[in-house]
């Protein structure tokens, strides 16, 4: 059975869903900080791969079913104790993005059921706010912009506070352009302890090298999407890409976590593709081309060189064409309302 269908056969009650998108995490734009702000982030959302969220009012407390169940559970209570009210629902996961591959997984699954109980529940909560309360948003903006609109993203860096780093500039993503994603099935980026503990052993990153990143984006990489020129866009990321993974590369083995991805991108590099990199910690690497016909091409050409590796997958995505979508079907049998972006 269908699980919204199931949800809404005990009782004939109200259902949320909510749909959210991946996202890449290009990189980062500060990692001194002496301007009192760090990190400060690029990157995109994606269409094709989604977490998906459904749930309902519950007379028998909090039921979690489907992927990632500890995960949303512990979301679902965290967001009760700040609201003082136990989330009464069930929820049930139906799609989710895997997990600790660079993808953004953990803040759009936060995203995703923090407000599925929020309209469900009332709770009058922002989406910064369900942010903050899940502790999503330390270091970068990408999820919560992602969440809101589509489009590529630059955010301003974490401050003093609590709040998620701010969305600075926000770019339309090209229709036509496409993203060739490269995993490594048996891989998983730093997270967690893992990554605290290397943030807190890198060196100091030099502020020469913060200035550089930002006059990149401003002056090459922003120009770039709104001129449409993936060339230009493309030398403005890989040449991001490059500082940012040799700074990360002690805590990562190299520019690339996965020896095998790291391979793939450097293939591509040698075919002459510029825009390549790792989102996040990896291990899901990326590379960004004008048009689909030219990303399927070197897909096939890549899955052709690697053919004998095990676990080396491929895919061609284009940039996700809304934020989350946000369904409320009323219970007893009405009909549900169509899809709509969420607004904050």
């Amino acid at each position: 059975m269908d699980s919204e269908v199931a949800l809404e056969a005990s009782g004939g009650r109200a259902v949320v869903s909510v749909e959210a998108p991946a996202r890449l995490h290009m990189g980062f734009v500060d990692l001194n900080g002496s301007l009192g702000r760090r990190f400060g982030s690029l990157g995109l959302s994606l269409d094709g791969i989604t977490t998906q969220v459904k749930a309902a009012r519950s007379s028998g407390g909090l039921s979690v079913d489907g992927p990632e169940a500890r995960r949303v559970e512990r979301v679902a209570r965290t967001l009760g104790e700040y609201v003082g009210s136990p989330p009464a629902a069930d929820i049930r996961v139906t799609k989710a993005i895997p997990p600790h591959i660079g993808l953004g997984s953990g803040t759009q699954m936060a995203l995703a059921v923090g407000m599925a109980l929020n309209r469900l529940l009332g709770w009058g909560l922002t989406i910064e706010e369900i942010a903050s309360v899940t502790d999503r948003g330390a270091r970068s903006g990408m999820g919560v912009g992602a969440f809101c609109e589509p489009g590529f993203f630059v955010d301003g860096g974490k401050g003093s506070g609590d709040a998620p780093p701010p969305i600075v500039a926000r770019a339309p993503f090209p229709e036509s352009w496409r993203l060739l994603l490269v995993y490594d099935e048996a891989g998983q980026g730093l997270h967690g302890k893992g990554e605290k503990e290397a943030f807190e052993t890198l060196l100091a990153f030099p502020e020469a090298d913060a200035g550089h990143l930002a006059r990149l984006i401003l002056m090459r990489i922003l120009p770039a999407l709104k001129d449409e020129d993936v060339d230009a866009f493309g030398m403005g990321v890989g040449e991001l890409q490059a500082i940012i993974g040799d700074y990360f590369a002690p805590a990562q083995g190299g520019r690339y976590t996965s020896p095998k991805v790291a391979e793939a991108m450097g293939w591509l590099q040698e075919q002459g593709v510029a825009g390549v990199g790792q989102s996040s910690w990896g291990p899901t690497g990326f590379a960004v081309f004008g048009d689909a016909r030219q990303a399927t091409r070197y897909q096939q050409a890549l899955q052709e060189r690697f053919k004998g590796v095990e676990g080396l997958q491929t895919q061609v995505l284009a940039g996700a064409r809304s934020g989350a979508l946000i369904q409320e079907h009323p219970g007893s049998g009405a009909d549900a309302p169509e899809p709509q972006s969420a607004t904050f």
